[in-house]
């Protein structure tokens, strides 16, 4: 289940896009203080989260699902993203240090192949952030957003996932207590509303995100050769080049 990338693009172009992105990306930034040096693959449609990584990082790259079709990023300089199949990533084992998954794990019809594909290419120290829609959030109950797509999750809910995949959740975070509205005076006290939302209604942020990282001595995973997982698709026949202002709002 995907939403197309032109409402992704949309989304992210109005106002409460805008809203939603600088408050997830602040607490993205907390959770990875510096990238330096870090190879970074956004997964899903995380690029609106990864533009803060890109004059530290080493490579930062990112992967939309063939379903969902692809934007050109960024807007200036050589094309980082492609399309791919989320249950066969055309990288090496052991070759990526940090993976976000943003609009990807509550969307996707190959839960547990994406992860196990996460999991193949992640360093040994590698470390994994996911970011779904909160089942107990109001953002997940509305069809307005993109959070209200897909399969929210709790906390509980994700972690217990994430562990059956051998992960090991190592923080849990919550963000997006302004509600989902296009309201220009009600989105100007979102800053107001995370700090409440913080110290007194935590668990009810529209989002939850878990950091987690990677159980290396959980090695009855059989790895598939990297052979087997050389092919991408080709940002082709669905790309989707934005002009005029909505083409700067992707950032």
């Amino acid at each position: 289940m995907f939403a197309d990338i032109v409402e992704l693009r949309d989304f992210y172009a109005g106002r409460t896009g805008q809203v939603a992105r600088h408050l997830i990306r602040r607490h993205v930034r907390a959770i990875w203080p510096s990238l330096s040096g870090q190879r970074v693959l956004g997964l899903g449609y995380a690029t609106p989260y990864l533009r803060q990584f890109r004059d530290e990082a080493e490579r930062v790259l990112a992967f939309m699902p063939a379903q969902q079709g692809v934007l050109r990023w960024p807007p200036e300089g050589p094309n980082a993203v492609a399309l791919s199949d989320e249950a066969t990533l055309p990288l090496p084992d052991y070759s990526i240090d940090r993976v976000l998954l943003v609009h990807a794990l509550e969307r996707t019809e190959q839960l547990r192949p994406l992860l196990e594909e996460v999991w193949r290419v992640l360093m040994g120290d590698g470390r994994l952030l996911v970011v779904v829609p909160n089942r107990r959030g109001v953002w997940s109950r509305l069809e307005r957003t993109p959070f209200g797509h897909g399969h929210p999750y709790s906390a509980s809910q994700l972690a217990g996932l994430l562990r059956e995949q051998m992960f090991m959740p190592m923080q849990t975070s919550h963000a997006l207590f302004v509600p989902p509205t296009r309201t220009r005076t009600l989105l100007a006290t979102a800053p107001a509303w995370e700090r409440i939302g913080q110290r007194w209604f935590n668990r009810f942020g529209g989002v939850v995100m878990i950091e987690a990282g990677k159980q290396v001595y959980a090695l009855n995973r059989p790895l598939q050769t990297v052979a087997s997982h050389s092919r991408v698709v080709v940002p082709f026949p669905r790309v989707v080049r934005p002009t005029g202002a909505r083409w700067g709002e992707e950032k």
